[in-house]
């Protein structure tokens, strides 16, 4: 079913939530072997992006929060033991906390970016807002770089997989 969108907050929240089913899709009928196996030079999987988009849809909501992070940098890999359904269950219960947080802030609410812990962002200031188009960007470009590694690891392509996870894009 398309989500409906009714303002500001909810398309913001829509464009978060298809850029999390992108990444979800990538690994879409994937054993575990194939998941976290590396078709390209990269060290990237697909699991280690799931794994890694949730690292970073987490960080951002504790600097939202005013949590600052430091060097607690979402890793691109699965660890021991770590499974493809225990990271698309980090993202999952992510994306809850995402939507349950953002509609309780103003969207003009200052964010000290600078909480973040890198030295380029020290002492910058943005809103929610931005901190959301943030992530989307962020999200989109994984997402993008998960279609690629799909497609190398068995020719699936992105449209593909939406028609066989029956989960229709929302945009």
């Amino acid at each position: 079913m398309v989500r409906e969108v009714a303002d500001e907050r909810d398309a913001l929240l829509a464009f978060l939530a298809e850029q999390r089913a992108a990444l979800r899709r990538s690994v879409l009928n994937l054993t575990e072997q194939t998941a976290t196996s590396r078709p390209l030079v990269s060290e990237l999987t697909l699991a280690g992006l799931v794994k890694h988009v949730a690292g970073v849809e987490r960080n951002w909501l504790d600097i939202v929060r005013g949590v600052h992070i430091g060097d607690r940098g979402p890793v691109h890999a699965l660890g021991p033991g770590e499974t493809v359904a225990q990271a698309l269950a980090e993202l999952a219960e992510v994306a809850a906390r995402t939507e349950d947080q953002v509609r309780e802030l103003d969207l003009d609410q200052p964010v000290d970016v600078g909480l973040q812990g890198h030295p380029l962002v020290a002492g910058k200031v943005r809103t929610v807002r931005w901190v959301l188009l943030h992530l989307i960007t962020e999200l989109a470009r994984h997402a993008g770089h998960a279609d690629l590694l799909r497609e190398s690891l068995d020719g699936a392509t992105a449209f593909q997989l939406v028609a066989a996870a029956g989960d229709p894009l929302i945009t």
